[in-house]
């Protein structure tokens, strides 16, 4: 199997979390070989993220984002960059919040659930956020 990597690039508004739904889901359309578990978590999860990026990074003036997507032999990786400005961003592994009914801190959790690793960090003016989630053997073989 070849690698693949796709690229999308978007502005929110008027972009919002259906355009990185479709892409995705068409990336990852192209293997055909991939496990539909490891699809849809990885769906899902880039669904989640996005969906996060858009909500709560959009300070009134709109957010730009590049969200790259590669399907490798042995893994899933994505990398979201997107433009707002840094946030009280902890990533821990703990699981959902321990209040039922928090508002928030399940989205994160949510995200680490589906995948292997998530990653945020800073760079320069920009939150870079990373997911990878390893293939399935039983699709990676053969």
């Amino acid at each position: 199997m070849n690698d693949s990597v796709g690229v999308l690039k978007l502005s929110s508004p008027p972009n919002d979390v259906n355009d990185v739904h479709d892409f995705v889901e068409a990336q990852l359309s192209q293997h055909p070989d991939l496990d539909d578990l490891d699809r849809m978590k990885v769906l899902t999860a880039l669904i989640e993220l996005g969906s996060n990026v858009i909500q709560h990074a959009n300070n009134g003036s709109g957010v730009t984002c590049t969200l790259t997507l590669s399907v490798e032999d042995e893994q899933i990786h994505a990398q979201l960059s997107d433009s707002s400005e840094i946030g009280g961003i902890k990533l821990a592994a703990g699981g959902m919040p321990e209040d039922v009914l928090a508002e928030s801190g399940r989205g994160i959790a949510f995200i680490q659930a589906l995948v292997d690793d998530l990653h945020y960090t800073r760079i320069g003016d920009r939150n870079l956020w990373s997911i990878s989630k390893k293939r399935s053997r039983s699709a990676s073989v053969g």
